[in-house]
């Protein structure tokens, strides 16, 4: 949402002068005042206080400065006044947390906290940190019927959800959701406050990073059986939006496209999805599988409801390399470990189904993929060792305009008697590259190369045969 709106047909500015910062700041402290004397008027409404007769929702809003990052963000959402409630609420700590203290009260009837005010506390934040209780509280404490308004708030599916602007974050699944905490997150606050627009990869723990290339479509060299099914999956990037919506397909198959891709390292894998993405104008992201995978029960599913949930409203291409890590095949459940790998499984099964885009599995080894993920998908494409042809335009590829080849070097020869992937051979070129500037020159000589690709045949247990 901070960089492309999809769910709405408007687009937030963004600001970083200091003057600019200035106003969004008082216009958050603006909104959070306002927060503050409806949870004193709830509160005294609730417990009969003096006033009580008052209402909240007779409190009036506040008027903002319309050059703020905050009021264009309540024009661009039309946010009603509940949802101008909530998205405070998750404000609150970030910037005026005492205001939340009046939760702490007693109920002097138990001598404990109010169960209905909702709220934890952390170890590392001595504040009132509100749930989604603490919203139903708000709303409808004094004010039964709206209740379900409250409800509907907490939704995932409520745009404030969608949109990544506020989470409902619960720490055991066994806990009725309202006990989550109603979070703010770190992108919106960020442009909240500076106007300024973040990615959320650029977030500690997101779970996947964007990759690029600085190559284009005519330096990809695969067989052509190969180009033809990569090239099919270029067209559903850029038609499959007409095909679902215009000629109605949507009615006869499932969303998004899932392609798995297969072969030994090297071979242009992972250089085929940047460059899928590159050439459609979408962005790419690889999965961190070191932060998406848990050794806690529910923490991996989590991990990846994060990268699904964005990438859904963003028209990223995800990309899952060494996929058998998440995707392996399952085993007999003999164990409690060998029955939550298998629900993971399911979990993962289920919400590559549901993705609106285009995912790419990549793995050395097609047998290391359960059926049931293979069975789903669109198309399997296998990257295999590039033949003694396409070798040649790999060698010539590399080195052009980068090193000058020494006349002994005959690359036809190299790549009939070397057996190398592209990866490799850009390996061979490094080496070449260093081995020539070392001598000041620019020139490549035959025991350079020699002495690269030996390199690269013993890091696979092979010997280079001199020929």
């Amino acid at each position: 949402m901070l960089d492309n709106i999809q769910s709405n047909a408007c687009a937030l500015p963004e600001q970083i002068n200091t003057h600019a910062n200035i106003v969004n700041i008082n216009t958050l402290h603006q909104e959070l005042d306002w927060l503050e004397q409806v949870i004193n008027q709830v509160i005294c409404s609730y417990l009969k206080q003096q006033g009580h007769e008052r209402n909240w929702f007779d409190i009036p809003l506040p008027v903002l400065d319309k050059s703020s990052i905050y009021a264009d963000f309540i024009e661009c959402f039309s946010l009603n006044i509940y949802e101008r409630l909530v998205v405070a609420l998750a404000m609150a700590p970030h910037f005026k947390p005492e205001l939340l203290d009046i939760f702490f009260g007693l109920n002097a009837l138990y001598d404990r906290n109010f169960t209905e005010f909702g709220g934890v506390t952390n170890k590392a934040f001595s504040g009132f940190l509100p749930t989604g209780q603490t919203v139903k509280f708000l709303i409808s404490s004094n004010n039964p019927e709206w209740f379900n308004i409250a409800m509907e708030l907490l939704e995932p599916t409520h745009v404030l959800a969608i949109e990544q602007v506020i989470s409902l974050n619960s720490s055991d699944s066994q806990l009725p959701i309202s006990s989550g905490i109603v979070s703010l997150s770190e992108q919106w606050l960020h442009y909240f406050m500076t106007g300024k627009k973040v990615r959320p990869e650029l977030s500690h723990d997101f779970p996947a990073q964007p990759i690029t290339t600085p190559l284009n479509w005519a330096d990809l060299i695969l067989e052509h059986s190969v180009m033809k099914q990569i090239n099919e999956i270029k067209s559903w990037l850029i038609h499959g939006e007409t095909l679902m919506n215009q000629w109605g397909l949507n009615k006869k198959v499932k969303q998004g496209y899932r392609t798995l891709f297969y072969g030994p390292p090297g071979t242009g894998k992972t250089l085929t999805a940047s460059l899928l993405a590159k050439s459609t104008e979408r962005e790419i992201y690889r999965v961190d599988l070191s932060m998406i995978v848990s050794k806690y029960i529910g923490e991996t599913e989590k991990n990846l409801s994060r990268v699904f949930d964005v990438a859904s409203h963003k028209d990223w291409i995800l990309f899952f390399d060494e996929a058998d890590a998440l995707f392996g095949q399952r085993t007999e459940a003999t164990t409690s470990n060998d029955r939550h790998a298998n629900q993971q499984t399911g979990y993962l099964l289920q919400r590559i189904e549901d993705f609106p885009g285009v995912v790419i599995l990549a793995t050395n080894l097609k047998s290391n993929i359960d059926e049931a993920f293979t069975r789903r998908f669109q198309s399997m494409i296998h990257f295999a060792m590039p033949t003694e042809s396409l070798r040649y335009q790999l060698w010539q590829q590399a080195f052009q305009g980068v090193c000058e080849l020494d006349d002994s070097i005959d690359l036809s020869k190299i790549a009939k008697d070397y057996e190398l992937a592209g990866g490799a051979i850009i390996n061979v070129l490094r080496h070449c590259a260093l081995a020539a500037i070392s001598r000041g020159d620019r020139c490549v000589k035959n025991q350079d190369l020699m002495i690269g690709i030996r390199r690269e045949f013993k890091k696979d247990n092979r010997t280079v045969r001199i020929l």
